[in-house]
This record gives C-alpha cells, sequence and structure tokens, in this order.
C-alpha cells in the first residue's frame, strides 16, 4: 500500500460533514504532523463528491507561492482564478504565512465565492487572527502526530512489545514511514531537522524571541523533565543554575510561544472533585515522542517511565478529550480527562507488583468517590483487579490499542 493511500478517518471524517458549507474549515497542528495531508484527503473527498470542481490549491511552503505575502496578494491571485463558471474550492496550506490572511478569508466568506479550507502551526490562528474576524464562522480540527494504531498502519506492524518499544522511542511522525525506523536510517536525524523548523520558524520568528540559545535551554531541560511539576519557583532555580539574566516573566512566554506552536503541552492541576485549576504547578508533554528523544538522548531504561506518560497523554488527546493533571488532598492523579459526554481517571506506573506501588496507584483511584471509569496503566504487568472494583488494569498496549 501507497503511504499517500492511508487514510486518516479520524480527521477527514470530522471535517467531511462541513463540505459546501459557509463555513471556513481549519486544521491546525505542529509542523509536519500531517495536516496537509488531511487536506489533501479532504480535496480528494471534494472530488469524489464535486467531479468538475474548481480546486484551488496554494502551499505556502513551495516557491512558486512565495510572492503570496498578504492578504492583498491573496486577493489579487485569486480573482482570475474565482472568475471561472462553477463551484470553487480553496486549499491554503500554513495559511499563517500569509500577513492578515483573514481580512481575504472574510470577504471571501461573505461574498460566498469559494468553500474555504486550511491549515495553520499556530494556535494563535483560531485565538487570535482567525477568531477575532472570523468569530462563529470556522470549525476547527487539530491534528496530532500518529497515534499508536494509526503508527502500526503506518509502519505496517502488529500490536506487541517491539512495535511499542519502536512508537516510545520515535514516535508518530508520518514521513518517517518513508524513512524506515532502523538505526541505520538515523530517524533521529530527520527529528531533530523537524525541532530546528518548529523552533526558527514557528516559535522565533513568529514570536520575535531574541533570546534563542536560552529557549534552545530551556527545551532541553523540558525535554529531561516530562511528567514532572512545573512551577515559576522550579523555573527560576532552573534560571540560576544556567547563569541566565532572564525574568520567570520572560520564560513563562518562551513557555507560550512553544505550546502556540504545538511543539509542547502545557497541562495544569485541577481538584479532582470540583473545576477548580491550580494557579501553581503545570506537567509539560511534548507533541511528539520522537522529537522529544531527539532533543534530549533517549535510554529506554531510564526513559521508559517518561515516555509511557507521554503517550498516555497524547492518547486521550487524540480522543479528544481535555486533559488535567488531578489533585484530591495530598493525592495525585496522573490524568483527569473530561469530554462532553466521557470522564475518565488515568494512573501510570512501569509496574505495579510492589506492594508500596499497587497501593499507591490503585488507592489514588479508589479515593476518588465517583462511578465514571478508572484505569491503572502498566507496561507488561499481569493484569490485577480483585480488590480493585471499577478500576482496570492495562498494559500500555491495550490502552494505547483501543477507545478510552
Amino acid at each position: 500500500m501507497s503511504l499517500s493511500l492511508i487514510p486518516r478517518p479520524e480527521y477527514t471524517q470530522r471535517l467531511a460533514p462541513y463540505i459546501d458549507r459557509n463555513i471556513i474549515k481549519v486544521i491546525t497542528g505542529q509542523r509536519r504532523v500531517g495536516k496537509s495531508y488531511v487536506l489533501r484527503l479532504l480535496m480528494e473527498e471534494v472530488k469524489k463528491q464535486h467531479p468538475e470542481a474548481n480546486i484551488i490549491s496554494i502551499n505556502k511552503e513551495r516557491s512558486e507561492f512565495r510572492n503570496i505575502r498578504t492578504d492583498e496578494d491573496l486577493a489579487l491571485y485569486l480573482k482570475p482564478l474565482l472568475e471561472r463558471p462553477g463551484r470553487h474550492y480553496l486549499f491554503i496550506d500554513e495559511v499563517q504565512e500569509i500577513r492578515n490572511f483573514q481580512l481575504c478569508l472574510r470577504s471571501l466568506l461573505a461574498e460566498d465565492e469559494c468553500d474555504i479550507f486550511c491549515t495553520g502551526s499556530n494556535a494563535n490562528l483560531l485565538s487570535g487572527e482567525l477568531a477575532t474576524t472570523l468569530a462563529g464562522r470556522s470549525i476547527s480540527c487539530e491534528v496530532h502526530a500518529l497515534s499508536y494504531t494509526e503508527f502500526l498502519r503506518f509502519h505496517r506492524l502488529e500490536p506487541g512489545t517491539e512495535s511499542l518499544q519502536l512508537y516510545l522511542t520515535y514516535g508518530g511522525m508520518p514521513y518517517l514511514a518513508h524513512t524506515g525506523l532502523k538505526p541505520e536510517n538515523d530517524p533521529f536525524e530527520y527529528l531533530r531537522n523537524v525541532y530546528q523548523t518548529i523552533l526558527l520558524k514557528d516559535t522565533v520568528a513568529r514570536e520575535n524571541i531574541r533570546n534563542i540559545s536560552f529557549l534552545e535551554e530551556l527545551v532541553h531541560y523540558l525535554a529531561d523533565n516530562v511528567g514532572n511539576l512545573f512551577s515559576a519557583n522550579r523555573i527560576s532555580k532552573f534560571l540560576k543554575s544556567q547563569r541566565v539574566e532572564l525574568n520567570v516573566m520572560t520564560t513563562l512566554n518562551y513557555l507560550r510561544a512553544l505550546a502556540n506552536a504545538y511543539l509542547i503541552h502545557r497541562v495544569p492541576q485541577a481538584d479532582v472533585c470540583g473545576v477548580k485549576l491550580f494557579e501553581v504547578g503545570e506537567k509539560i508533554y511534548f507533541e511528539d515522542l520522537g522529537i522529544s528523544h531527539a532533543i534530549q538522548h533517549f535510554d529506554f531504561r531510564r526513559d521508559i517511565h517518561k515516555a509511557m506518560e507521554n503517550a498516555v497523554y497524547l492518547h486521550l488527546r487524540q480522543q479528544r478529550y481535555e486533559v488535567r493533571v488531578g489533585r484530591l488532598g495530598e493525592r495525585e492523579i496522573d490524568f483527569v480527562a473530561q469530554r462532553p459526554d466521557r470522564r475518565i481517571y488515568v494512573q501510570v506506573c512501569l509496574t505495579a507488583l510492589a506492594p508500596e506501588t499497587h497501593e499507591r496507584e490503585f488507592g489514588n483511584l479508589r479515593a476518588i468517590k465517583d462511578d465514571c471509569p478508572k484505569y491503572v496503566v502498566t507496561l507488561n504487568d499481569i493484569m490485577t483487579s480483585a480488590d480493585n472494583i471499577g478500576i482496570r488494569h492495562l498494559n500500555l498496549v491495550d490502552f494505547l490499542s483501543t477507545p478510552s
């Protein structure tokens, strides 16, 4: 099977119903996670539904479109193309590279001149430019790196210990299906190149960051502290250890910039019994496991727990949950995941066989007095549940292979 034919229905099925509706379809996510590919799949769906459709495709990463720099350039480029008879479908890849793009899109939407689809690699695409100008006139879909089940599909692998280790090591960037995962192919070289592009184009250039060397040090620090509580105090200590004269607020702005580029996810703490968010302390997870390991040398034995926790977080986000770190008195719940129709609790540990670990992981969940599903996820333990009614004990392969 050609890579170009591998479907990603998790995303296309969410956006396909909006074809021919006068609303902008926006695909967001980290660079190179497959937004362009999803856009192409939607283009093919339009062609299937409307064989005579006039398709206009603009990819701002290609040199032929470098002269489209502003909304006015975009309008001039589109004018003769929109004069052709028939229904028009406009696909713009990396639309944030066009200054004030939202002004042109608003005009096109008002005139109902074409059906509009676009992608972007910055969270401000919706929270800033597009949301302000086109409030209520756009629908968004956040695309993630490959889930474990997608990873199996793209690499033609079977679920199990070997494929799980590959996934936890190299992550889910789709293009690795072309390069291969063998060490001699050096997948990390590709991942380091992707990381540098995200850092320079989507963070430094877009956010006007001046201290690039510290930004890189900060990312290394985050990669080394995945799943650890992160606070202004810890940032301050880190700054002092690096002998960097940079105030905490600037560092927090750097974190915001990294999150806007989808390189990292900032996960706050919340009270399990209510909706209160704690102002102090959050955890950091990376959008792609492989990129975090390309940044900070990955030792499977030493770092396996961090990779497991990051993988579980990504699985929950791929399942469209809003995720928080739970706090119940002095107890910590690794993940409290909420959707409009469902709420679940998840604990992650390498093994729950030791009595003290078993009591901590299962005991924390038993302390939650509601009927929502609860999970303890371990690497490859023998499953235990006799004394933990209502708590499912799953190995990581099974948890990542099934909807939660």
